[in-house]
């Protein structure tokens, strides 16, 4: 049996869902949907994982003290290797980012002694060729490379499973990291 992984799909704030999936070895063991910062610290201690992967930015660019600080900073060196290879995302210092970015760097603050990462299902989509919003592909590719049940799952849900699966990626040396002196992001390897 592998290591567990914890993904979250997290969403800015805690009035929307926030997809969540436990990848343990090859089999998810749990999926499902989340709304507090309390919800999901229950779901680490239950779960006790390895890694947890986040989608959310977990670090500020260089040179900016706050997201809300006005300043030119607005790209980290990781969002510059996204653009590089003409993977779509939004800045983070723009509207909802800038709530996701304080949940996300709250969130990992909060927890201890787990090794947790940025993950961003969008690019891994991409870099594995699945669209990003097509669920019957998504599911598809998920269904061929690790044990999820049968069944219909949210958009959110699917993003959870995806950042989970990323995470496993990263602890089988499967994944590639796009980082700089103010942050990493880790997608799939093609």
């Amino acid at each position: 049996m592998g290591k567990v992984v914890l993904g979250i799909d997290l969403a800015g704030s805690s009035n929307r869902d926030s997809g969540v999936a436990v990848i343990t070895g090859e089999h998810v063991v749990f999926v499902g949907i989340v709304r507090s910062d309390e919800e999901i610290m229950k779901l680490v201690k239950r779960f006790k994982p390895g890694l947890i992967a986040i989608d959310a930015p977990l670090t500020l660019p260089a040179g900016r003290r706050d997201i809300d600080e006005k300043c030119s900073a607005h790209f980290r060196e990781c969002d510059m290797k996204l653009r590089e290879r003409r993977i779509r995302f939004f800045p983070i210092t723009i509207g909802p980012m800038r709530m996701l970015t304080k949940r996300g760097m709250a969130l990992k603050r909060k927890i201890k002694g787990i090794t947790v990462v940025e993950v961003f299902p969008g690019a891994a989509y991409d870099v594995m060729g699945i669209p990003r919003k097509d669920k019957k592909k998504i599911l598809r590719f998920f269904s061929r490379e690790i044990s999820l049940d049968k069944r219909d799952y949210t958009q959110d849900e699917l993003d959870g499973v995806c950042c989970a699966f990323t995470g496993k990626l990263v602890l089988e040396n499967r994944a590639v990291k796009l980082s700089g002196k103010d942050g990493c992001i880790w997608l799939p390897k093609k």
